[in-house]
């Protein structure tokens, strides 16, 4: 799959390029005006040192590894994001559950964080899903930042099949499903993102939920 399809932000058509190809991009997804509300929230955030470094694995693998990613991260739902976080949150949850209708997939919630990558950082290629559970089922990135040049680096590379693909951070969203390996190429200035993630319900797995990755 050398260029990636891209489809409107809606669930049919997302639900159709996943079953097709694995992943997709989308547009519109979220609004112009949100993405806007969304950066501004985040560099509010990353200013207040209201993210933190962000950590690899769980459990007795959980670990600081500025050598594997160097991202700092907020989860969405933390009291101090503003309204534009919860926007998003609300509106992907009516995505999952558009794409549950189609897919019928089992997923139960959804969950996403800010993610602010300094320049000269990234993120060595990984799956979203851990080894020892299931629970992550469909990943999403939003980029927040309109601005990007081909010369800012910090594009997310997604393997699929024996191919990959570049994806610049710049507008709209990225959608795949998680048990695909990706990474994050180092940025040559500041990138914004939200890394997303609709799951299968936490007590169907008998595992606590644990939030340890990014895009």
């Amino acid at each position: 799959m050398p260029v990636l399809p891209e489809v409107d932000a809606d669930a049919e058509a997302i639900a159709a390029a996943l079953s097709a190809h694995g992943a997709c991009r989308i547009a519109g997804f979220p609004t112009i005006d949100l993405t806007h509300a969304l950066r501004e929230d985040a560099r509010r955030l990353w200013q207040d040192n209201a993210l933190a470094r962000a950590a690899v694995g769980r459990g007795g693998t959980h670990a600081l590894r500025g050598d594997i990613r160097g991202d700092m991260t907020l989860w969405l739902d933390d009291a101090r994001c503003g309204d534009a976080a919860r926007d998003y949150l609300r509106q992907l949850d009516a995505l999952r559950v558009g794409l549950n209708q189609r897919l019928f997939l089992g997923l139960a919630e959804v969950e996403a964080h800010y993610a602010a990558y300094p320049r000269g950082t990234g993120y060595m290629r990984h799956r979203d899903r851990f080894a020892d559970s299931d629970a992550r089922v469909v990943s999403l990135v939003s980029y927040l930042n309109p601005a990007w040049q081909p010369g800012d680096g910090g594009k997310l590379r997604l393997h699929v099949g024996d191919s990959s693909v570049d994806i610049a951070p710049r507008d709209g969203s990225v959608c795949f499903l998680s048990e695909l390996e990706h990474e994050v190429l180092p940025a040559q200035r500041e990138r914004l993102s939200i890394a997303a993630w609709m799951r299968r319900s936490s007590s169907l797995h008998g595992l606590p939920r644990t939030r340890a990755r990014s895009l």
